[in-house]
């Protein structure tokens, strides 16, 4: 067809025309794929930038992000003049002027390079098109990228072209606000206003001529101008950038002198980084996952703004409690074990721990094969010595530590997991997955699942009070046989008290939940069935699988505290369970709700059985040696404040709990290790009413004490509805030891207790008092001799926490009064 032009000096410019547009064609379809990707008018027109997600309390206080490029996009009216006119001076003076080539920048740099003054003509459009469509990366390029100059060659035709397209669709302004919001400042830092966080703690708008002059200059090399690893080759760049702004008639002269001596101020901002996670913002993640997939989002690239639950008073109150009673906890731990190693068994032999988990280590098996002649070269491996940063109370340290070191170290460490749960709304207040994210990443909330202990006992009560039974109801602590079927024999199984003694009284179902006694619980138990207690714990909130043994009341099964927290929630919220929600809403990064949540009910239990259920858990401050007395001991009392609340050990002090319930709240705290072998010794240092219901009070002593918390001091609401069964069995005082209060006669479905020296194996308690004089006198009596059921005196523990509620109650009154 171009020969029909026969005039050679139009064919041949003709051909050259025809064959540049055919060949830019081909270059956008990728034709035989030789070229590799080209924005689409689509992409142009929409373009994507990898923006990260935030995540908010419910206040709206920022406290984590997701991404993969640390960015959050500003318009161009919150941009400094004084970036805009630096970035114009430095890189690209004439891109008021281009049409995204500039022609003659492109004619100059190919003299001077030609000359050997080699230096680049991309505008600003140009490199807007290679930061937001990623031209250069190997998923862009084609086949022939394979050839190494026809390469570069393709790659910045496909920049040309889309440049052009750019600003054939956007205005000048709009063009350097996206490059200002997709360029790397370096130190992970995406966009003007990420960069001016980090390096000036400042929004983009505040910026002044030297900081706008640095950041812009530091766009040459992010690494070899950074301010902060490299100041002085920062500190020329950016007087490189201010000179280029006097040169164009951007800044005076006597500005450009004062701006030069002006020294660099780095002022490093408080911006999260994504990388130093939290237990929150890893729940968050795992929370919206499938969220994520069914409403096809990417929590790391689509600008979303999440709303958590999470109140930031509550939630920073609770970190506080944490901190505080962890570190006392540690102390004593390290004091009750001192140099002697804290991993033994329940026959109390000695367990090589830091063997077992140096062998559990996934390198373990590789040295194994590769040393195989040589097992000296694998444990010379793990003992030898390298610095590392480890966690302790007082700050992160600096240590030379071998991987036997570090597992030994770790082994030792208390742990924890709380939350904090609005049952009415289903939302969660509080989430503290453990003692330090960054070196514990393993989240006590939901994932970790440790045994029960007598914080499982109310759901025997609650099987107990929904088969007609009431609080009143009355069994005998006595010593106890249950049959049960293993493997087609019958066995028996024999629970203990925690002081391996009975009382031989008559109690009610109240005051034996108060108490946390065991034989009663047995009881209880087998009457209503050990099936009957896993049905409605599971109708309550537990999602564990439970077996339905006779000890399940006294809590061997693992749950976590998500669950427990959850279950509890039903007994406040009238019986109904509400499964938590941690999300309130997402939007978009210009407000716009995508989603909103609402947490989904069920009616577990009828109102009646609810109230009395609350009715049982306030025992544990109102019956005679109930568990939560500790409690007195903080300022928690004005106002007829009520709480109720259970405390729970597991077998050998390896698990403490206490749930604790307000009138609004519901909380649950476990402490441990990590490690099952590692313990305490005793009830007085491991006891849940002394190592996890301290952190309960010393949050709710902070929430109380702050107003603007909007949770106030109170009784429980009265009964909704009319009350049907008897509740009126006040409890006759009796000469008793009150440290005696929760026990736990398992920790595994084995049900028979071996006897050695005349205590039973395996018996847990949350308090193994030291007996007293009527303790060791029924034991040692052989025919059991039952307490007379009258009024006694009282223990000098029990007179001071009398005494104590008499003067708070005499107090309260007379400021009533007043």
């Amino acid at each position: 067809m171009f020969k029909e032009i026969r005039n050679r000096y139009i064919r041949y410019p003709v051909i050259l025309l025809y064959s540049i547009i055919i060949f830019f064609c081909a270059l956008q379809i990728n034709f035989l794929w030789l070229f590799g990707y080209s924005p689409s008018v689509k992409d142009i027109k929409i373009p994507t930038q990898r923006v990260g997600s935030e995540l908010y309390t419910s206040d709206g206080k920022l406290i984590g992000r997701y991404y993969k490029e640390n960015r959050t996009p500003v318009s161009f009216e919150e941009i400094s003049p004084s970036v805009i006119n630096a970035l114009i001076a430095t890189e690209d003076v004439r891109f008021y002027k281009h049409m995204g080539i500039d022609f003659r920048s492109l004619l100059s740099s190919g003299i001077s390079t030609a000359i050997g003054d080699k230096r680049g003509a991309s505008t600003i459009t140009q490199q807007l098109a290679k930061n937001l469509y990623r031209t250069r990366y190997n998923k862009s390029q084609g086949l022939l990228s394979k050839i190494p100059l026809v390469r570069t060659i393709i790659a910045k035709l496909k920049e040309w072209s889309t440049a052009v397209k750019l600003e054939s669709n956007y205005s000048k302004n709009e063009i350097i606000t996206m490059y200002l919001n997709t360029v790397s400042f370096g130190n992970n830092a995406y966009g003007i206003k990420i960069a001016s966080r980090i390096y000036f703690d400042k929004e983009p708008n505040t910026l002044n001529i030297p900081e706008s002059a640095l950041l812009v200059g530091m766009l040459k090399g992010t690494s070899l101008y950074n301010p902060v690893k490299n100041p002085e080759k920062a500190l020329q760049r950016r007087n490189v950038s201010l000179s280029q702004m006097n040169k164009y008639n951007y800044i005076s002269a006597a500005q450009l002198d004062s701006f030069k001596t002006t020294p660099i101020k780095i002022k490093e901002g408080s911006v999260d980084n994504g990388r130093d996670d939290s237990y929150l913002r890893a729940a968050v993640d795992k929370y919206l996952e499938k969220w994520c997939a069914d409403n096809n989002y990417d929590l790391y690239e689509d600008g979303l703004k999440i709303y958590t639950t999470i109140d930031s008073k509550l939630q920073k109150y609770a970190e506080e409690a944490v901190a505080d009673q962890m570190k006392t906890l540690q102390r004593r731990f390290y004091s009750v074990w001192g140099n002697e190693d804290p991993w033994e068994d329940s026959d109390k032999k000695k367990v090589d721990y830091p063997n077992r988990a140096m062998k559990n280590l996934p390198i373990y098996s590789v040295l194994e094969k590769k040393f195989k002649d040589n097992p000296d070269s694998v444990e010379a491996y793990f003992n030898r010595k390298k610095k590392m940063k480890i966690f302790t109370w007082k700050g992160n340290r600096d240590t030379l530590f071998s991987t036997m070191d570090s597992i030994r170290y770790y082994g030792k460490i208390l742990n924890t997991g709380m939350m904090t749960l609005d049952p009415f709304s289903g939302k969660i207040k509080v989430w503290v997955g453990g003692i330090d994210h960054q070196f514990f990443k393993y989240d006590h909330v939901n994932q970790s699942k440790r045994q029960a202990g007598s914080t499982f006992k109310p759901f025997a009560y609650l099987a107990a009070l929904e088969q007609g039974m009431s609080p009143c109801t009355t069994f005998t602590d006595k010593p106890v046989r249950i049959p049960y079927q293993k493997n087609g024999k019958t066995e028996y199984w024999e629970p203990r008290n925690a002081d391996w003694s009975n009382s031989y009284r008559e109690m009610s179902l109240r005051w034996a939940m108060a108490k946390s006694v065991n034989t009663v619980t047995a009881q209880v138990t087998e009457a209503v069935g050990p099936e009957n207690v896993v049905k409605w714990a599971h109708e309550c909130g537990i999602d564990s699988h439970l077996a339905a043994v006779p000890s399940v009341s006294l809590g061997p099964n693992d749950v976590s505290v998500f669950e427990m927290v959850k279950a509890y929630g039903t007994f406040l919220n009238d019986g109904v369970k509400t499964d938590p929600i941690l999300v309130e809403k997402i939007t978009d990064l210009n407000d716009n709700i995508i989603e909103e949540f609402q947490a989904k009910t069920k009616r577990a239990l009828s109102e009646e059985i609810s109230w009395l259920m609350l009715y049982m858990f306030r025992g544990g401050m109102e019956e005679p040696g109930g568990t939560s007395q500790a409690l007195w001991e903080w300022d928690l009392w004005k106002k007829n404040n009520q709480i109720g609340g259970k405390t729970g050990t597991s077998s050998d002090y390896v698990d403490a709990w206490y749930m604790g319930i307000t009138k609004d709240l519901v909380t649950g705290v476990w402490v441990g290790c990590d490690e099952r072998t590692a313990h305490f010794k005793n009830s007085e240092t491991g006891e849940g009413s002394r190592t996890a219901l301290p952190i309960f009070a010393k949050f709710m002593e902070k929430v109380y004490k702050d107003p603007s918390t909007g949770y106030t001091m109170g009784p429980f609401p009265k009964a909704k509805v009319k009350i049907t069964v008897d509740i009126n069995c006040p409890t006759p005082k009796y000469e008793v030891d009150t440290t005696s209060t929760d026990s736990l006669a398992v920790d595994s479905t084995e049900f028979n207790a071996p006897m050695t020296d005349g205590q039973p194996q395996g018996t847990s308690e949350e308090v193994q008092p030291q007996k007293t004089e009527e303790n060791k006198s029924s034991e040692s009596a052989k025919t059991p001799v039952k307490q007379p059921a009258t009024e006694a005196t009282l223990t000098k523990k029990e007179e001071r926490q009398l005494k104590r509620k008499q003067r708070l109650e005499e107090k309260e009154k007379k400021n009533n009064d007043q």
